[in-house]
């Protein structure tokens, strides 16, 4: 299994994602969590709050794109693992959302450059999950 490195598409995105970020606290006073926007959402508090979760939400689904505009191609899209993987993975995605109230972007964006403590622990969750996960994939599992 090869793992494409892109680092100057990594920087834009980072880039993108943070000042993103610091934009949604400066305007709304809201941190910038993927599952907390997209459930708000569903749930909106008020007047107000829908139409800045729409926003982001188109632009995220409108995003590939914007790639597009810039480089003559959809991005390439390669999923090397089956069908129910991503079912399963999306799964335990889910319950860990829940129990760590916010995900990777909330979490590992906003909270840590706020300094939050619950934050700092679910990155570094995040973080040794996910080298264990990969570990198993690739080494125990043989890639599936």
């Amino acid at each position: 299994m090869i793992t494409e490195f892109t680092p100057w598409a990594s920087l834009i995105g980072g880039l993108l994602i943070g000042g993103s970020a610091v934009l949604l606290m400066a305007f709304q006073g809201r941190v910038f969590g993927a599952t907390g926007i997209l459930a708000g959402f569903f749930t909106p508090g008020g007047s107000g709050d829908l139409a800045w979760r729409a926003a982001i939400l188109a632009g995220m689904v409108t995003g590939p794109l914007a790639y597009m505009l810039f480089t003559g191609a959809m991005p390439a899209i390669d999923v090397p693992v089956s069908r129910l993987a991503l079912i399963v993975g999306g799964f335990i995605v889910g319950i860990g959302v829940t129990y760590g109230s916010g995900c990777t972007s909330g979490h590992g964006v906003c909270g840590m450059a706020r300094l939050s403590p619950r934050s700092i622990t679910a990155t570094i969750t995040f973080m040794i999950s996910t080298g264990i996960t990969v570990y198993i994939v690739r080494h125990v599992l043989g890639g599936i």
